[in-house]
């Protein structure tokens, strides 16, 4: 396809994409409130890298909807997040069929649907069921096994008034576009920005250099990240970085850009202190407020 290699992301493109800051009376509410849907017995533990990242990245509340069976556990290991237990299927996903999800959007400024969910035909069905329920302007990002049957749902994602925020790696936009992962390496930029247009939405293609694509034309390259990012949970983590940005008010772009550098920064510091390789993704947590604040500020 060939396209020109798109602007970087970096300290001076943030400074063109301000944060909202909390502004007069402040409580929890106001600062933003996210629900996390997603999580399955296999990967029990997921949803709560992506919620902790939330309230790093600056939201008041959380909350997790996630598999009865291993709710009550979230809830005690996190108790900074609020717990909706919804039914499990037998393969251990979520039921969408048998839960109630209007009452979980209801109340939340985003929504991040998908994380360690690992079953692509119960994740279709409970992006099916949510886009029944939200409205076309909810924040939302879509993660994971969420955005493996995605093409099933362009019309509607087309329809949106606020682009949603997807963050699929190379194999999960080959899905999405019903394309070759092997072409995607060669033209990147073009593969993220066919994508962006087809489902109007900001997309966030994963990889050692990530491309962040916005449905108006608008595309960055981000090369600041680290071979130790790629671990399990990590994905998770961005997620819920871009979740709770979108939760204090960020419009998908800024939220996708401040959450690529976020990431790929907290992976860098922790490659320095730590070592290159062997960092967890929870190691990722605790640097997210202190960059976020520096790079505010710089």
């Amino acid at each position: 396809m060939g396209t020109a290699v798109p602007p970087a992301l970096d300290r001076a493109c943030l400074r063109e994409h301000q944060l909202p800051e909390p502004t007069g009376e402040v409580d929890k509410n106001s600062r933003g409130r996210v629900t996390v849907i997603g999580g399955c017995l296999e990967v029990a533990g997921g949803v709560r890298l992506t919620a902790e990242a939330a309230l790093r990245a600056g939201a008041g509340k959380v909350r997790i909807a996630t598999v009865a069976p291993i709710a009550h556990m979230i809830g005690t290991l996190f108790p900074e997040a609020a717990i909706a237990a919804l039914p499990a299927s037998a393969s251990g996903e979520i039921d969408a069929a048998a839960s109630e999800i209007t009452s979980l959007v209801e109340k939340c400024d985003a929504i991040v649907v998908g994380p360690a969910m690992s079953c692509r035909n119960h994740a279709s069905r409970l992006v099916d069921t949510l886009l029944d329920v939200v409205t076309l302007d909810h924040r939302l990002v879509i993660d994971a096994a969420a955005l493996m049957s995605l093409a099933q749902h362009a019309d509607r994602m087309r329809r949106r008034m606020r682009p949603a925020l997807l963050t699929p790696h190379p194999g999960e936009i080959a899905a999405m576009l019903g394309i070759d992962p092997k072409d995607i390496a060669s033209d990147a930029a073009s593969i993220a920005m066919l994508a962006a247009r087809k489902f109007n939405a900001v997309v966030v293609l994963k990889g050692s250099c990530t491309t962040i694509a916005d449905p108006s034309g608008t595309i960055y390259h981000f090369n600041g990240g680290t071979i130790g990012l790629a671990t399990s949970g990590s994905g998770d983590v961005l997620a819920g970085i871009a979740g709770g940005l979108l939760a204090r008010g960020c419009e998908p772009l800024a939220a996708a850009l401040w959450a690529v550098w976020l990431h790929g920064e907290a992976g860098r510091r922790c490659a320095e202190t730590i070592a290159p390789l062997g960092f967890l993704a929870s190691d990722l947590l605790p640097l997210i407020p202190g960059l976020m604040h520096s790079a505010g500020q710089s």
